[in-house]
């Protein structure tokens, strides 16, 4: 059966259908037809293949500037916001990897409290308070599978979460959601699920089941956003190879590899996705943030159809947010 997905743009407050990025092939691989061919499935989730079809689909070059303005058209990229001239893009991946003029395009809040996006995306939040009802510990994925240090989940119990899903024509450079200094940085080694929602419906938990960076982050140090701990991860998916660390405060000069006590600021560039479908996810302790309003009204709006509500059986809407855009305040 063919299902719609349709989110809510968060500027005009509409619901829209997404097209799905190469969601027949996905569908297929994450439909039953898996259970018996397991060494296929297997193949095509692996690292060498999924860094093969990125190479196929993001490193053959354009015949001239014209193509990669069409393809720009087409996937609704805006061209003016990058800091590279047009002609720069002569290939996919260079046209994903693009960098922008944030400040500009891409304002932050004043107010010190918010927590912004890290990512342009398309969100869900919840609490592990209920995670019954949206079907998140134990079927979508648990906090100790998906951080795999016991000691780090333990501080998310009963918390709060957001779960930021890329699609291939996002800007792909995360923004840090706060400002403190890093506690930890660590990668989990995994698979390469795709992050189509079929798919994320389909497994029974794919993303502590992908290769993954963990960035535990204390915020209740001075000029820190004050909001306790929070844990960004950062999951690959299908044709994403790698994620590239490279923090930075002024523009993106002097990249700066994340390790462990490092300040960062919020809205400053953390890292790149490598081309393709990824998530972020945000993990709070718990009574330490509150969602915007928006963003919770829209994930349970009646009536807007998503893969997300047919797999679990009720509203579960995504919201599309754009980076260094508030998505919550602290709790004082």
């Amino acid at each position: 059966m063919n299902y719609h997905h349709y989110y809510i743009d968060r500027h005009t407050g509409g619901a829209v259908m997404e097209k799905l990025a190469a969601d027949a092939i996905v569908r297929f691989l994450y439909s039953p037809v898996r259970e018996k061919s397991e060494k296929m499935f297997r193949m095509i989730t692996s690292p060498g293949y999924s860094d093969f079809i990125a190479k196929f689909n993001y490193d053959f070059p354009f015949l001239g500037r014209r193509q990669a303005g069409q393809m720009a058209k087409k996937l609704g990229i805006d061209l003016p916001e990058c800091l590279e001239d047009p002609g720069y893009f002569d290939s996919a991946r260079k046209l994903f990897e693009r960098k922008i003029r944030y400040c500009e395009t891409r304002p932050m809040p004043e107010n010190h409290d918010s927590i912004v996006s890290p990512a342009d995306s398309r969100v869900i939040t919840g609490s592990l308070l209920e995670t019954e009802d949206i079907f998140i510990k134990d079927k979508f994925f648990t906090v100790g599978e998906l951080m795999g240090k016991s000691i780090w989940a333990e501080r998310f119990a009963d918390g709060d979460f957001a779960v930021f899903r890329l699609t291939p024509d996002k800007y792909h450079y995360n923004h840090m959601p706060v400002s403190g200094r890093i506690l930890d940085f660590y990668e989990i080694d995994g698979g390469f699920h795709s992050c189509n929602p079929c798919a994320i419906v389909s497994m029974v938990t794919p993303y502590s089941k992908n290769r993954r960076f963990v960035t535990l982050i204390d915020t209740d140090v001075e000029a820190g956003s004050g909001v306790g701990i929070v844990a960004m991860i950062e999951v690959v998916a299908l044709m994403i190879g790698d994620v590239v660390q490279c923090y930075s405060e002024e523009g993106y000069d002097s990249p700066t590899p994340v390790t462990s006590g490092l300040y960062v600021k919020k809205g400053c560039p953390k890292s790149l996705f490598r081309p393709g479908s990824s998530t972020d996810i945000l993990l709070f302790e718990k009574g330490r943030i509150r969602f915007s309003d928006d963003i919770i009204a829209n994930l349970f709006r009646p009536g807007v159809q998503s893969r997300f509500s047919i797999g679990f059986r009720q509203p579960l809407v995504e919201t599309d947010v754009r980076v260094r855009s508030e998505i919550a305040v602290a709790i004082k």
